[in-house]
């Protein structure tokens, strides 16, 4: 498994924390995000973990920005990405069960490093359960493809 990762400033150690402990599992981690404590955007980071997920150079991505946010609002502008904010590990599981979720994003400034390592472990062990879940994704992608959805699928 190949996992793309990216940061802005505010989440430098903590990348570095992640990429360890995923390396330390076996998994090829490739870094987009920056390593300076210069200023650096995340709109920048989680355009391009996005960019390689989307173009299959990762099997998934993990974006970490101060809160999580800006840098999932940001991938999610990816075509292909179901990017999400997430500070625990049920909601992490459940993303990928229900939802395909393949970036992870979360903030640096709200979680601890453990906490954060039991987020992505949450996602990573989880599959997704396809059947009505595969169906709601469906109805994701039309969205972001036509820019609306028609109303008889309720």
């Amino acid at each position: 498994m190949k996992i793309v990762i990216g940061n802005d400033h505010a989440a430098l150690e903590m990348k570095r924390e992640i990429a360890e402990y995923l390396k330390g599992k076996g998994i090829e981690v490739l870094n987009v995000g920056t390593d300076s404590p210069e200023r650096y955007p995340y709109p920048l980071a989680g355009y391009h973990v996005a960019k390689t997920v989307a173009e299959g150079g990762a099997d998934c991505g993990i974006a970490i920005c101060g809160t999580g946010i800006g840098i999932s609002l940001a991938a999610n502008k990816v075509p292909g990405i179901r990017a999400f904010a997430c500070s625990e590990p049920y909601s992490s599981e459940m993303a990928k069960r229900h939802n395909n979720a393949n970036v992870l994003c979360f903030g640096a400034r709200v979680v601890g490093t453990e906490l954060a390592k039991r987020i992505v472990d949450a996602w990573l062990n989880a599959e997704f359960e396809g059947g009505r879940h595969k169906e709601r994704v469906d109805m994701i992608t039309e969205l972001e493809r036509n820019g609306r959805l028609e109303e008889n699928r309720l």
